[in-house]
């Protein structure tokens, strides 16, 4: 779980977090408010790592590296995705797939937090990643994805801005990875402002899909 300055969010995250997850580890981006506090009261049982560099790209990597569990869940602090869906993103990989992605666009999922102009844009880099890259996803611009850490050495990627999900989601396609999708229900985050930018976030992510064409795992 990555953070930066969440302090009101994690009392409705971290409670809510299955008893039987063998890890919890938060990677902070050097918070100025009392997230640390405030996950050590909740959870002292969490591991704190604190992110050597900037941007979300950076913080999963550095995630990513230091688990210690064989299968990594990517949950966001803000309160957007509920944390009671990680058993059923963790289903499939018991059952022979390497990556699961969630979708708040299959039967069963939705989105209270996104606009029509946000929903348009995610449907079109949907489809052109689909096209471009042979894809069958059906949610591309959406962070909560469970793997095995395993399967994770065989992708490469560095991207830092909110463009990192897309070209792992590529990526993870061309190295040949069995991949899943599930239904997820996303809400707005319970407080604070979020850092995605539509329209320099989107062009990011839209040159990102193109890039990946030229570019091998």
């Amino acid at each position: 779980m990555c953070t930066l300055n969440e302090e009101r969010n994690l009392p409705y995250v971290l409670p809510k977090i299955p008893s039987d997850v063998y890890e919890v580890l938060i990677v902070d981006g050097n918070s100025k408010d009392n997230t640390i506090k405030v996950v050590k009261q909740l959870l002292p049982s969490a591991r704190i790592l604190f992110q050597p560099g900037r941007g979300k790209g950076d913080a999963l990597r550095y995630g990513i590296r230091e688990a210690k569990g064989d299968i990594i869940v990517m949950l966001d602090a803000d309160g957007s995705m509920a944390p009671e869906e990680i058993p059923l993103f963790v289903e499939p990989l018991l059952k022979g797939y390497d990556f699961v992605k969630g979708s708040r666009f299959l039967p069963g999922g939705g989105t209270s937090d996104m606009s029509m102009h946000r929903i348009f844009g995610n449907w079109v880099f949907t489809t052109l990643t689909n096209i471009l890259h042979r894809c069958r996803y059906t949610d591309l611009c959406y962070g909560y994805n469970a793997f095995w850490k395993k399967a994770f050495d065989a992708v490469n990627f560095n991207g830092n801005g909110f463009e990192v999900e897309t070209e792992i989601n590529i990526r993870i396609r061309k190295a040949g990875l069995k991949v899943a999708e599930v239904p997820s229900f996303e809400t707005e985050r319970i407080n604070g402002v979020g850092n995605l930018h539509s329209l320099k976030d989107g062009w990011r992510i839209l040159t990102t899909i193109f890039k990946e064409v030229r570019t091998s795992v």
